[in-house]
């Protein structure tokens, strides 16, 4: 009876199943319709995602290999850049400097480009360009660290380390942070006298901004001011030190081989070299909206003069005399902290604006931080590896020139006859394999005081200085890492609770801190600068992101749309009524919407409105 009352139901309700199943039966492909749609446009979107691969051809050496004798960017009889490997002498080739004339054609093409690129393309777009560039900078490693170090004397180490790892984690970050860093951030309103008001900063394209960078890192000095630039929707304009003139070419075009690749116009990036007395007409340039200087504090003035004509503001990085801190209570980690000493110090030749300059070890760990460190300073070898050879018999690279070296020998002499000990090197050296490099011995100097000159300036050269602190106290170490003008970087080891390492951090001296390690606040983009003679201003990280940009207040009515809007009262309209009424609502408005207690907001509010 059951099943037959069953069964007659299904029958009378068969055309609504025949209703119900239908649009079950729709419902499921437009689910499917759906997905395979999403599926599409992911599948588009990965595949415009994917890194395009592009060529650069190498740059060519002359045909007729030959050495420089005496060696000098400055070729006898003309006006062009000779360029030469500093490690060896060998001529790579002539570059023709820039003209002022050129530099105005520079600038009016990145100018052009850059209007279209601001206005045609998305932070995805820009993002796109810079995983192209990681993936060329990846795959051509070798090619890379072999320029940078056929230009720069380094060696291929040096070059993995400072130069492309460094550029791999900029593009990097920026991929990964930098849309976030320039997404419009809301900001607070006065929620007693603009409840009604929504309040964000935008950030917007500067226009055509400018870098001018030192040759110590050439790879990664001219990219990274690129990578951060066109991101922020900006063209750049980067001069190029004329001592690495031979490289900038090659190392500009892996940036527009990216922007060619995704069909964009490669003006957006510009290069120019040119002799320091044409350097003013790209400072001072009414196009340019930013620049950013990496150099010495003399040639910073000039930058900063020249930029003051056009109003155009200054980013300045200008080296430091690092301080290298080690406590007592890092007594335990001592072996790995001198391998870490050596690292800082010697990496490039010496040759980092954040390189460790100051080691001040506390009486605890002094004497043993030098038995760590003098044999190994001595065991250091220099020499030249370009990448071809098999040989890996070389820890010390050449330097830039041989222009520094009197003033090293002068400041290691007067520090020895004022007390330091000179446990190893001191002077330049005649390499026998490669007589016209420049190379300047691996230097231990110690018990260095900070009155000596050497302890002031900064070095920029192959030089490990320790310092004695006089106590275990941060009072005692900082007395002698604040005492040069510099502000760069610092390092502090010592037990990670202990409140004299915090002390010590909130103490020194500096633009960036690296706890138990050495200069890692670079290797995760924090904002780089520093303080008082190494500079003002900050490149790197959401900071330096964002100050190549317009940062743009907006303002808005929050209720605009129904009609919720600011009014002036008629007291303060013109002509105005009555200057004491008016004086007088002003005084009770400041006073109700900044009391400092509620009786001091009422009171206001009844001033408010007998004043009205």
């Amino acid at each position: 009876m059951v099943l037959q009352t069953v069964s007659a139901w299904l029958l009378k309700a068969d055309p609504v199943l025949d209703d119900a199943l239908g649009l079950l039966r729709a419902w499921a492909w437009t689910i499917v319709a759906v997905a395979v749609v999403g599926l599409i446009v992911r599948v588009q979107a990965s595949a415009a995602d994917k890194p395009k691969r592009y060529t650069v051809p190498l740059p060519k050496l002359p045909e007729e290999t030959r050495y420089l004798d005496p060696t000098s960017i400055k070729a006898p009889g003309s006006s062009a850049i000779q360029c030469y490997a500093p490690a060896t002498g060998q001529f790579l080739g002539l570059v023709n400097p820039s003209t002022p004339a050129a530099i105005d054609r520079a600038v009016a093409a990145a100018k052009a480009a850059q209007a279209v690129w601001a206005s045609s393309t998305t932070l995805k777009d820009r993002k796109r360009v810079l995983r192209s560039l990681l993936q060329h900078v990846l795959d051509h490693q070798k090619d890379i660290c072999r320029i940078a170090c056929l230009d720069s004397g380094k060696l291929p180490l040096d070059a993995a380390l400072g130069e492309v790892l460094v550029v791999a984690e900029r593009i990097q970050w920026t991929l990964k942070h930098g849309e976030a860093a320039l997404q419009p951030s809301s900001r607070p309103t006065n929620v007693l006298l603009m409840p009604h008001k929504r309040n964000s900063v935008v950030y917007e394209p500067l226009g055509v901004v400018a870098a001018l960078v030192s040759w110590n890192y050439p790879f990664h000095n001219l990219l990274a001011p690129m990578v951060s630039s066109i991101f922020a929707g900006d063209a750049i304009v980067v001069k190029a030190s004329e001592q690495t003139a031979w490289s900038a070419q090659y190392f500009t075009a892996l940036m527009r081989g990216a922007l060619v690749a995704h069909g964009y116009d490669p003006g957006l990036v510009q290069t120019v070299v040119c002799w320091p007395e044409v350097a003013s007409h790209l400072t001072q340039h009414p196009d340019i909206e930013h620049i950013t200087f990496i150099g010495s504090q003399a040639v910073a003035k000039h930058v900063a003069k020249a930029a003051a004509e056009a109003l155009t503001p200054v980013c300045a990085e200008l080296g430091g005399k690092d301080p290298f801190i080690v406590l007592d209570s890092a007594s335990k980690r001592l072996p790995s902290i001198a391998a870490t000493m050596l690292r800082g110090t010697f990496q490039s030749s010496g040759q980092n604006c954040i390189g460790i300059e100051r080691v001040i070890a506390t009486p605890g760990v002094y004497s043993r931080l030098l038995e760590l460190v003098e044999d190994k300073v001595k065991a250091l070898r220099l020499g030249f590896q370009d990448g071809e050879d098999g040989e890996e018999k070389y820890d010390v690279g050449a330097m830039i020139s041989d222009a520094n070296f009197g003033r090293l020998e002068r400041l290691i002499a007067d520090a020895v006859k004022q007390g330091a000990r000179l446990l190893a090197g001191g002077s330049r050296y005649a390499h026998p394999r490669f007589p016209h490099g420049h190379y300047f011995t691996p230097t231990l100097l110690v018990d260095v005081t900070p009155a000596m000159a050497i302890a002031q300036e900064e070095c920029f050269g192959p030089i490990l200085c320790i310092m004695p602190a006089a106590a275990n106290t941060a009072e005692a170490v900082l007395a002698v890492a604040n005492a040069a003008s510099f502000g760069l970087g610092a390092s502090v080891f010592g037990d990670d609770n202990a409140a004299d390492v915090a002390a010590v951090v909130r103490g020194v001296k500096a633009g960036m801190v690296a706890i138990n390690d050495f200069a890692t606040y670079y290797a995760v983009q924090l904002p780089f600068g520093g303080v008082g003679g190494s500079g003002y201003g900050r490149f790197a990280g959401r900071e330096g992101l964002q100050s190549l940009c317009n940062a743009k207040s907006v303002c808005a009515d929050r209720f605009g749309r129904i009609g919720v809007r600011t009014s002036l009262p008629p007291v303060v309209q013109y002509p105005v009524r009555s200057q004491q009424g008016g004086w007088s609502f002003v005084k009770g408005l400041v006073r109700f919407g900044y009391g400092l207690s509620w009786s001091d907001k009422v009171q206001g509010l009844l001033e408010l409105i007998r004043n009205a």
